[in-house]
């Protein structure tokens, strides 16, 4: 039997520890490996090509929102399930966005987690039963772009993902260092961001990621 292999992103022990015990009992699924935060789960897919990746939204150093994006670059063949305390439409519409294939709350049942690490595998989506099913159907429909969303769909997919690692509170040493490119190289991107889209500073930046949706003002609290 095929083992869906599986690596675990949590930032507390404890959670990861919880989740190797739950899927370990399962004949169909391997736990290749564990991350504490999303630099290390972007390292960790980039070098272990899990076929499912659980990865919570709220973490250190990379959010789990950007580090869906950068998994989905390094490991395209990875499917990304969110594990996330919070419920709210946004987080999980931002989610599917980025590209993960589920969304499962933690206070769901264990078996919300199997289904959808399953689904996954399959290629298809799953949210936990407490999630609205209609969030798939209304993020898949098409709809008109706002102005400001057609300005950051001008950006270059380089310069969309600098602009969200801004708008996450990166520097641009870190921004250089997690994407192995030079700080000038960041300093130019950000330059040509900030003029497409009319902004000229960090918090002008931040409040047009907020407007679009990119960036969740509960979230970059954290």
């Amino acid at each position: 039997m095929k083992k869906i292999r599986v690596l675990i992103t949590d930032d507390h022990a404890i959670v990861r520890d919880g989740i190797r015990q739950i899927l370990g009992n399962q004949p169909d699924m391997q736990v290749v490996g564990e991350a504490a935060n999303g630099q290390e789960a972007l390292s960790q897919a980039r070098t272990l090509r899990p076929d499912v990746l659980l990865l919570d939204i709220s973490m250190p150093k990379v959010s789990g929102l950007e580090a869906i994006h950068l998994i989905r670059e390094a490991s395209p063949d990875s499917a990304v399930v969110v594990l996330s305390m919070y419920g709210k439409e946004g987080y999980v519409r931002q989610s599917l966005a980025a590209g993960a294939r589920g969304y499962v709350l933690k206070a769901s049942p264990s078996r919300d987690i199997l289904e959808a690490i399953r689904a996954a595998d399959r290629k298809e989506y799953f949210l936990s039963a407490e999630l609205q099913a209609d969030v798939i159907a209304g993020y898949l429909k098409p709809q008109t772009a706002a102005p400001c969303i057609r300005g950051y769909d001008l950006l270059t997919e380089r310069e969309q993902q600098i602009f969200r690692l801004i708008a996450q509170g990166d520097s641009s040493r870190q921004i250089a260092d997690f994407l192995c490119i030079s700080v000038k190289t960041v300093e130019k991107h950000r330059t040509n961001i900030m003029n497409k889209l009319g902004v000229h500073d960090r918090f002008e930046l931040l409040k047009y990621a907020i407007k679009i949706g990119v960036v969740d003002p509960e979230l970059w609290k954290e």
